[in-house]
């Protein structure tokens, strides 16, 4: 089957294959080793590939902090630096860059890959020009703004420590520590004239910078608080750009009852048309259409009791494994229910790429449950608060179903809270959604996590 996928690209990638690349990021790695190979052009590609993948840096920062002086550039670059434990360069150190190669410093840093944090640079096109010509491209480039005014009052109190060249203000960010306060001193052409001047020039090349960088370039508002204007910085930088690597979505909704997994299960599907199979319904049909295998679920379904997990398990494989769900992708609700169907759903070769964990308030989930209605004429469902039935008439022959009797609501919400903790602990890059507000706004949360690549791992809320 991987031979023949390979052999037609219009062919699904097997399930196995699939989820292999993708939990290993071997995509993300060929096309990183690709453009490396493009930017240096080496005489030897495979060589220069080994020694790319020895060192194991393609996570490594890479950012530009640009911005008008005294906008902030070398605190935040200092910040950066000491987050990241990445090199820092200025045009400053740029200038003694002949002798800082020689330096075992600079070799130490070389071989350790530690990323780097430009500061300043490039300040026109000409300059961005020379960077990329050198091999040397941002992953992300900060771009600081304030109004000029305020520029220009800052640069009037810019105090440098000529120790550790950094920076502090005098009405803004003044040390605590007398000793290095005794030790400030005034940086040089910071009069009122020369700042102008420089700002003059720098909004004369900023568009051309702009244009350049403009995929890869955040502006960040430097006229405010500086803990607010790191905390920007770094949510920015800690963004992974798009992949080009081929993603086929493969997403498990949890969540109690009545907490609208079906709705947004069903928006996902008509916006991007995955297959959105939800277990209860799938078993239904499996008995509707005479299957083998719903031969099997009748008796089951017939009775009210629960399918075998072995029975519900080969239906799943069997549907998960169809053309549609391998080339489009699917959504699934319902399964697994708890922790030893999980492991079964991965020793099928089944692994999700997204998982949502729906969280919603023990009122709201029985407000929901225990005033919907069907009408058994048309099927249509009904809520008497949220979605009352339109005419009298078809208010009169409506019936609620007897699991969303309050007694049943309680049962079946104790049954999903005993396992859901294992769930969690189970599926520990989930994504956790407050269910308890409009659903469009929960659609644009889970959309967002579902286009957009995965950050740094860890757990993840709306």
């Amino acid at each position: 089957m991987a031979e023949a996928a390979l052999e037609d690209p219009a062919r699904p990638w097997p399930p196995p294959a699939g989820a292999y690349a993708e939990e290993r990021g071997l995509f993300q790695l060929l096309q990183n080793m690709l453009e490396e190979l493009l930017i240096h052009k080496p005489d030897d590609p495979i060589e220069f590939m080994i020694n790319h993948l020895k060192q194991n840096n393609d996570d490594a920062p890479r950012i530009c902090v640009l911005g008008p002086p005294s906008s902030g550039k070398t605190t935040v670059a200092t910040w950066l630096c000491k987050h990241f434990n990445a090199i820092r360069v200025s045009q400053e150190t740029l200038l003694f860059k002949e002798v800082l190669i020689q330096t075992e410093e600079a070799k130490a840093y070389k071989e350790r890959n530690q990323g780097w944090i430009l500061e300043g640079f490039p300040e026109n096109q000409e300059q961005a020009w020379m960077l990329q010509s050198s091999g040397i491209f941002p992953r992300h480039v900060v771009m600081l703004y304030a109004p000029d005014t305020v520029l220009i009052e800052r640069s009037g109190g810019k105090r440098l420590d000529p120790l550790t060249q950094e920076v502090f203000h005098t009405t803004f960010d003044w040390p605590s520590d007398p000793l290095v306060q005794e030790r400030l001193v005034k940086p040089e052409d910071l009069s009122e004239q020369e700042v102008s001047k420089k700002l003059l020039e720098y909004h004369r090349n900023f568009p051309e910078i702009f244009h350049i960088y403009q995929k890869v370039l955040k502006s960040i508002n430097a006229d405010q608080p500086s803990v607010d204007v790191l905390s920007q910085v770094l949510a920015f930088v800690q963004t992974r750009h798009r992949s080009a690597a081929p993603f086929t979505p493969r997403i498990l909704f949890f969540g109690p009852p009545g907490s609208g997994k079906s709705l947004q299960a069903e928006l996902i599907a008509q916006k991007y048309d995955v297959v959105n199979i939800c277990c209860g319904q799938l078993l239904k049909e499996a008995v509707a259409d005479n299957t083998k295998l719903g031969e099997l679920v009748k008796p089951y379904i017939d009775s009210g009791g629960p399918v075998p997990d072995e029975l519900v398990l080969k239906l799943l494989t069997e549907r998960l494994s169809a053309l549609d769900c391998l080339s489009n992708g699917w959504v699934l609700s319902g399964f697994p229910r708890d922790i030893q169907q999980g492991e079964q759903l991965q020793q099928a070769q089944i692994h999700p790429n997204r998982v949502f964990f729906f969280n919603l308030p023990y009122e709201s989930i029985v407000e929901r449950l225990s005033q919907r209605r069907t009408d058994p004429v048309t099927g249509e469902r009904y809520h008497t608060t949220f979605r009352p039935a339109p005419t009298p008439e078809i208010q009169a022959r409506l019936r609620q179903n007897p699991k969303d009797e309050e007694k049943n609501i309680e049962k079946r919400l104790h049954t999903y809270y005993s396992h859901v903790k294992a769930l969690e602990d189970f599926y520990q890059d989930a994504f956790y959604v407050n269910a308890d507000q409009d659903p469009y706004v929960i659609f644009e949360f889970i959309e967002s996590c579902v286009i957009k690549p995965l950050p740094c791992k860890g757990s993840r809320s709306l």
